[in-house]
C-alpha cells in the first residue's frame, strides 16, 4: 500500500538520530520521533498531548527563545544548553527552534554528549585492541621460555636423588604453571566460537548464581530486569565469564557488607562506537562500595592494573575483550557509595 506524504515525512524524521518533536503554541506535545523518546526516555503514548514544560521542567529555559520564534515566525538557535530530563541526568544540547506556522513548532534536539560519548567510546575500543594486540606478543615471548623452564625442572627433578630437594623443583614448576594460566587467561579465548541465540537473562542468574555461592553472608545481590529483551546472538560460557569477572569485581570492592544491584534494559537506535544498532541491551551492574580510587579510574581496563594487592588486574581487561568479541562495550563510572559498570550488547535479530 502507497503511503502518503505526510506518512512517507513522519518515517523519514523517525529514522533519523538527531531528536525532534513537534508542539503546539503552548509546547503540548503533537510528535516526536524515535530519537527524541530515547533522548526523553519517554513513549509517544506519555507524550502526545502533555506539555513539553510539564513534563520536563528543564526546558524552562527555551522559553524565550521560543516566544521569539513564534512572534517573529523566524528560526532560532540556542547552543550548549544544560537541561535537566529527570532527578540526576543532565544532557547539553544544541536546540533549533522552527516555526512551521503560527501555531505549531519544530524542535531539534542535537545531544552533545551523545558525540563526547562516541569519542570516548571509540578510546576505550581501541585501546581494548592495542592492548590485546600487545599483550599477545608479550604472551608468546613469555610462554616459549616458561615452557623450557619447566620442562628443564622436570628433568631435573627425575635426577635428583635426594627426595626433599624434588620441593624446589615442584616450586618451579607450579610457578612456571601460574605464570601460563596468568599469561592464557589476559589472551583470552583461543577461539571466538558460534555465536547462538541466548537468553540473557539466563546469562545473569548463573552469574547470580555463582556470585551468591563465593559471597560472604553481609552482601546482598538484587535484580532488576527487563522481561521484554529478546534473545541475543552469543557465545553463552564467554558472556557469563565476562558479567562474572565485573561482578566479582564489585565483591572484592565491598568486603564483607554491601549490596550489588543487577538491572537490564533496552535501549532503541543506539550507537557502539560508531556504529549505530536498531537495539541493543544495556547491563548496569552497580555497588555500593568504597568506589574506584581516581588515580586508578583511566587505566581499570588495563591488564595487570589492580587496586588490591591480592588481584591479578586481568578481570576487567578479559571481560572487556569478550564483550567487545560481542560487538559490545563496557563503561564505568564510579563515586564513593555507586560505583556503575554499564555492558552494552547489540540485540541484533538472531536470524540476520
Amino acid at each position: 500500500m502507497t503511503q502518503s506524504p505526510d506518512d512517507m515525512a513522519n518515517d523519514v524524521l523517525d529514522h533519523l538520530t538527531r531528536a525532534v518533536l513537534v508542539t503546539d503554541a503552548q509546547c503540548r506535545v503533537q510528535w516526536l520521533n524515535s530519537a527524541a523518546q530515547t533522548l526523553l526516555q519517554i513513549s509517544s503514548r506519555q507524550a502526545v498531548g502533555e506539555s513539553l514544560m510539564h513534563l520536563f521542567p528543564g526546558f524552562a529555559v527555551l522559553d524565550e527563545a521560543i516566544g521569539q520564534a513564534l512572534d517573529q515566525g523566524a528560526s532560532y538557535t540556542e547552543r550548549e544548553i544544560r537541561v535537566m530530563l529527570a532527578a540526576e541526568r543532565t544532557v547539553t544540547l544544541d536546540c533549533a527552534i522552527t516555526p512551521m506556522s503560527s501555531s505549531s513548532l519544530l524542535l531539534e534536539f542535537e545531544q552533545l554528549d551523545r558525540h563526547l560519548r562516541i569519542s570516548r567510546e571509540n578510546q576505550l575500543i581501541a585501546q581494548s585492541h592495542a592492548i590485546r594486540e600487545l599483550t599477545r606478543g608479550l604472551a608468546h615471548e613469555i610462554k616459549n621460555p616458561l615452557g623450557g623452564l619447566r620442562g628443564a625442572a622436570q628433568l631435573l627433578e627425575s635426577d635428583l636423588k635426594d627426595a626433599e630437594q624434588h620441593e624446589y623443583t615442584r616450586i618451579i614448576i607450579s610457578e612456571a604453571d601460574r605464570l601460563r594460566a596468568l599469561v592464557d587467561g589476559l589472551l583470552g579465548p583461543a577461539s571466538r566460537f558460534e555465536k547462538k541465540p541466548t537468553n540473557l537473562h539466563e546469562v545473569i542468574e548463573r552469574v547470580r548464581y555463582l556470585a551468591m555461592a563465593e559471597s560472604p553472608e553481609g552482601i546482598t545481590i538484587e535484580r532488576d530486569y527487563d522481561p521484554s529483551l529478546p534473545l541475543l546472538p552469543a557465545v553463552e560460557d564467554q558472556l557469563i565469564q565476562a558479567l562474572l569477572n565485573v561482578v566479582r569485581n564489585a565483591l572484592q570492592a565491598l568486603g564483607d557488607r554491601g549490596t550489588i544491584h543487577l538491572q537490564t534494559r533496552s535501549q532503541r537506535r543506539f550507537t557502539i562506537g560508531e556504529k549505530q544498532h536498531r537495539l541493543v541491551a544495556r547491563i548496569d551492574i552497580t555497588d555500593d562500595g568504597p568506589g574506584i580510587p581516581p588515580a586508578l579510574y583511566d587505566q581499570i581496563f588495563y591488564p595487570m592494573v589492580t587496586g588490591r594487592a591480592e588481584g591479578s588486574g586481568i578481570g576487567l581487561p578479559m571481560a572487556q575483550t569478550l564483550v567487545n568479541q560481542h560487538g559490545g562495550l563496557i563503561e564505568c563510572s564510579s563515586e564513593p557509595g555507586c560505583t556503575v559498570f554499564t555492558v552494552w550488547l547489540p540485540l541484533e535479530d538472531c536470524d540476520e
